[in-house]
């Protein structure tokens, strides 16, 4: 029985009808926000969330059967915990008679569905596990750029806050309008204000009265303070995150590669390609390990010679 679960489980035909059910729960959601169409189809609609949700169980049921003695191994996928956690809270929903605030709330594992479509395809779950590799190198990054918003928040409110007061009147206010800066949302604007001085050019009459800034121009001044801080904030820091990703990218793309290899090897093995594939790997350590040999080679003799 296992094995029959096994092969339907395994096959592609399964595999898509899957990722169409994920598609068409995902569709179903959103047409239920159209109240006018959704009260004319309720019926329909309620049909179909009972057609999506019986072919999820069947294929929960369908994986925990094909491990056979050991069904709790579904459990040991993060995937399949979250797949499960899903159907068994859209299961959930009509048993349990909520209302007030948390009924929107366990509706959401609707939505949720659509987020299977991630477990359903390969390709898709290679880029979040990425993504989630590089979290802690992104937190450096984060530091970073705290670093970078707090210094120049901290200089914009000394510089700017007579001038400017709306954009750069306390240090709270001064790191969120840096953060429209570096997001390039109209950050020419602040610039040209702090350029020409606020009495000519982006304060109305209104907030002339309003905030009584007390006006300077700085043509200089804020031009090399606004232009090095885009630089730095989105040319910089958004390469260090492009890279940290990437990286994360390659790391994931090796791994997978020695999964799918291994795979191979339980269901076709070939001694002779499984050992040259072996000594390529072994090779490819060696050759980094190499590297970091000779830079401290390199690094020492440098000493030496100074």
């Amino acid at each position: 029985m296992s094995l029959i679960c096994k092969s339907i489980v395994n096959s592609q035909i399964f595999q898509r009808v899957i990722i169409l059910t994920i598609l068409l729960a995902g569709v179903v959601v959103g047409v239920q926000t159209f109240k006018g169409f959704a009260s004319e189809n309720a019926e329909v609609l309620n049909i179909l969330d009972t057609v999506i949700l019986t072919i999820f169980v069947i294929e929960a049921a369908l994986k925990i059967i094909a491990k056979g003695n050991r069904p709790f191994d579904y459990f040991k996928n993060p995937w399949n915990v979250f797949d499960f956690t899903i159907v068994a809270a859209c299961l959930l929903e009509p048993m349990i008679h909520v209302g007030g605030d948390f009924l929107p709330v366990l509706r959401l594992a609707r939505i949720l569905r659509v987020l299977r479509l991630v477990s359903a395809i390969p390709k898709l779950q290679l880029l979040v596990s990425c993504l989630l590799r590089s979290l802690p190198s992104m937190f450096y990054v984060s530091i970073l750029l705290f670093l970078l918003f707090y210094i120049y928040g901290t200089m914009a409110v000394f510089l700017y806050s007579e001038n400017d007061p709306i954009h750069f009147r306390n240090l709270q206010t001064s790191i969120l309008s840096l953060f429209r800066v570096v997001t390039l949302e109209d950050w020419t604007d602040v610039m040209y204000i702090n350029m020409y001085g606020s009495d000519q050019y982006g304060y109305s009459t209104k907030d002339l009265t309003q905030w009584t800034p007390k006006s300077s121009a700085s043509p200089l001044g804020a031009s090399l303070f606004f232009v090095s801080f885009v630089l730095i904030g989105t040319m910089i820091v958004l390469n260090l995150v492009i890279g940290v990703i990437m990286n994360s990218m390659d790391e994931s793309n090796t791994e997978m590669k020695i999964k799918q290899e291994l795979l191979r090897r339980k269901i076709n093995p070939e001694p002779l390609r499984d050992g040259i594939y072996d000594l390529h790997l072994q090779m490819e350590k060696l050759s980094g390990e190499m590297e970091v040999i000779k830079k401290l080679l390199e690094e020492k003799e440098s000493k030496h010679s100074s």
